[in-house]
């Protein structure tokens, strides 16, 4: 059983900056390949980003790439979303999730999700 919780979120301005923190409960973190996921009013969730349960292997969706940049700290059982040059686009609820499974883009993969942060972005 693995627990997510973020924090981070919160208004910033077009072309401002944000990291996103999701800190995980349990001693099998290190396992799990972790994403980010977002969720914008009226549409379904989409990926944004995910990294290999050592951190060697990252995925991008294209709409962030080159602006939002995924890490993580096994020993501090956390995975970071550092968001710059935000649009107004990227407003949405932020959720990380934790999948048993390699690295993939598909919501139905991952067996735990935190209960989201909001980022709002304004013009």
């Amino acid at each position: 059983q693995v627990q997510l919780v973020e924090s981070g979120g919160g208004l910033v301005q077009a072309g401002g900056s944000l990291r996103l923190s999701c800190a995980a409960s349990g001693r099998t973190f290190s396992t799990y390949t972790m994403g980010w996921f977002r969720q914008a009013p009226g549409k379904e969730r989409e990926f944004v980003a995910g990294i290999s349960w050592a951190g060697g292997s990252t995925y991008y969706a294209d709409s962030v790439k080159g602006r939002f940049t995924i890490s993580r700290d096994n020993n501090k059982n956390t995975v970071y979303l550092q968001v710059n040059s935000v649009k107004p686009e990227d407003t949405a609820v932020y959720y990380c999730a934790a999948a048993r499974s390699v690295l993939a883009r598909t919501p139905a993969v991952y067996d735990y999700w935190g209960q989201g942060t909001q980022v709002t972005v304004s013009s």
